[in-house]
């Protein structure tokens, strides 16, 4: 059963974070705790929404998404910021469910995409996005400021 996340999945989501980032070979990097997720999500202005796979009360993975508008299509999107399935219900259909339902969103609030990132190496997730019809934008370059250089940045380094 797919659902929205609620203020009581929180602290299951939080883990969920932490186990990705310990699959993705950077677990120092995750800052997140259960209020600052909290906040995002059950705020009173959320910045980040989030679906659950659940199955007999246990939640087998979740999509953690948010809102993005493009200019080009005039319409808001979806950017899937974190895509997690629990390694022993993998390859069941739970992360296909979740992409399917923020697809179903997308179309029901008239959005024009779902886009996401995906590490290169992930050969597993990389077979699932191709078989739902994702294409990869091999032409463009992601960039990232944070830490220093963002500060440096604002401050007017």
């Amino acid at each position: 059963m797919i659902r929205t996340a609620s203020a009581g999945d929180v602290d299951t989501l939080v883990q969920f974070v932490h186990d990705l980032a310990e699959f993705e070979g950077s677990p120092d990097a995750v800052e997140i705790d259960r209020d600052l997720l909290d906040a995002a999500l059950f705020g009173p202005e959320p910045t980040a929404f989030a679906h659950v796979a659940e199955e007999h009360g246990a939640i087998l993975g979740v999509a953690i998404w948010y809102p993005t508008f493009s200019t080009w299509t005039g319409r808001s999107g979806i950017h899937l910021e974190d895509l997690y399935v629990r390694p022993e219900a993998r390859g069941n259909g739970v992360g296909r469910s979740l992409v399917v339902e923020l697809a179903m969103h997308a179309h029901r609030s008239g959005y024009g995409r779902v886009e996401w990132s995906v590490l290169d190496w992930n050969e597993t997730a990389l077979r699932l996005y191709r078989s739902i019809g994702a294409v990869p934008l091999d032409e463009w370059t992601t960039y990232r400021l944070s830490g220093s250089a963002l500060w440096q940045l604002a401050a007017g380094a």
